[in-house]
């Protein structure tokens, strides 16, 4: 045998190194009990101290995890270490409180994962049967926040959100980035014998080309939602469904694919809504709702003040009015919050020269 000794795995040496290792995971595991503890026991003090306050504060958590990604060493990523310090806030806010949150249902659909992402899952989820329904579950005090999709990479615009938020006294509070992934599911194993394919319309689009190269001949159906396409798929052994890879355990159906989405970066824009929107985070998003005076050059000069502010907009999205034909609504996102000074400035110059405005809400910017 020439140069050092290897030590094989089982050897007393490896097996010291190993008991040690994991002694100092057992060691950590019990330190992290114990701050988790004292963060809670802090936050309970906190909720007191707030004498009555909201309980959901979306520019202070908004803070903490903006603060922890930009410090995270690794190895875990980003997202990881997000995820994991929204569930330990989700589990504090609700010792003080139960969070109800409003999501287009039901159960297994991508709204409900955006529930999960943001406010985690010591909240009450309310799966309601469509965006209207949400909307009014806030409205009326059944539910405290609502998680609504506005907007997809591939698909476009939510219409019926746009819509809504409108003439809603609702105000944007938060926004959530949830990437979706379309898994194509069915009670068996294969692709052979599918005729019928069911699928939100949103879920349909964005999976086009894949189903065209592999199901090209099959049915598709459009459904409210893809879980009411799971439970559909669950009982036709002829058809899959698309949808997010958790309908699949919660309606017993085999996964055949995953990620087929036509797009690999793919991702919904959910708004958040609630009574009030939030105070400045440092990284702020506003969102606004306007309509031009009938002259020419008018919306040009109608966001005018927003570039002389120095101000730089994400989006920019016509949409039809209902108050008469060939009249529009613009939607404007656009950095920094309503209470900063260059901001006031420049809407309140934008209100003079719009025959509408209304500001939707000012908001933490989403972590992709």
């Amino acid at each position: 045998m020439t140069g050092g000794a290897s030590i094989e795995p089982g050897a007393p040496s490896a097996r010291t190194e190993l008991d040690a290792l994991r002694a100092r995971i057992d060691s950590i595991d019990d330190t992290i009990l114990q701050l988790m503890s004292e963060r809670a026991a802090i936050a309970q003090r906190v909720g007191h101290a707030k004498n009555g306050e909201k309980i959901y504060r979306p520019e202070r958590e908004a803070q903490i995890v903006r603060r922890l990604r930009e410090t995270n060493p690794g190895p875990l990523s980003g997202n990881v270490v997000e995820r994991l310090i929204r569930e330990i806030i989700s589990a504090c806010r609700a010792l003080e409180q139960t969070t109800r949150i409003a999501y287009l249902g039901p159960a297994g659909t991508f709204s409900q994962q955006a529930v999960h992402k943001h406010f985690g899952h010591e909240v009450e989820a309310l799966a309601e049967a469509d965006i209207d329904a949400c909307f009014h579950a806030v409205e009326t005090g059944r539910a405290d926040f609502a998680v609504v999709p506005v907007e997809n990479s591939t698909e476009g615009a939510i219409g019926r959100t746009l819509d809504l938020i409108v003439g809603s006294p609702l105000k944007i509070c938060s926004e959530v980035m949830l990437p979706v992934h379309q898994t194509l599911m069915r009670r068996q194993i294969g692709l052979q014998g599918v005729v019928r394919i069911y699928g939100h319309a949103q879920s349909l689009a964005q999976c086009q080309q894949w189903l065209n190269r592999h199901l090209p001949n099959a049915e598709r159906i459009n459904v409210i939602s893809n879980s009411e396409g799971a439970r559909l798929a669950a009982t036709d052994p002829d058809a899959a469904t698309l949808g997010p890879e958790a309908a699949a355990e919660l309606y017993g159906l085999v996964v055949v694919e995953a990620r087929v989405e036509d797009e690999a970066s793919n991702t919904t824009r959910f708004l958040v809504l609630g009574k009030t929107d939030a105070a400045p985070s440092g990284c702020d998003k506003t969102s606004l709702v306007m309509s031009v005076k009938n002259q020419p050059g008018a919306v040009v000069k109608l966001l005018q003040p927003l570039a002389d502010a120095g101000i730089s907009m994400s989006k920019l999205e016509s949409r039809p009015a209902r108050s008469g034909n060939w009249e529009y609504l613009f939607f404007v996102v656009c950095h920094g919050h309503r209470q900063a000074p260059e901001m006031v400035a420049a809407l309140a110059e934008i209100e003079s020269r719009a025959a509408f405005l209304k500001i939707l809400g000012s908001y933490p910017a989403a972590s992709a």
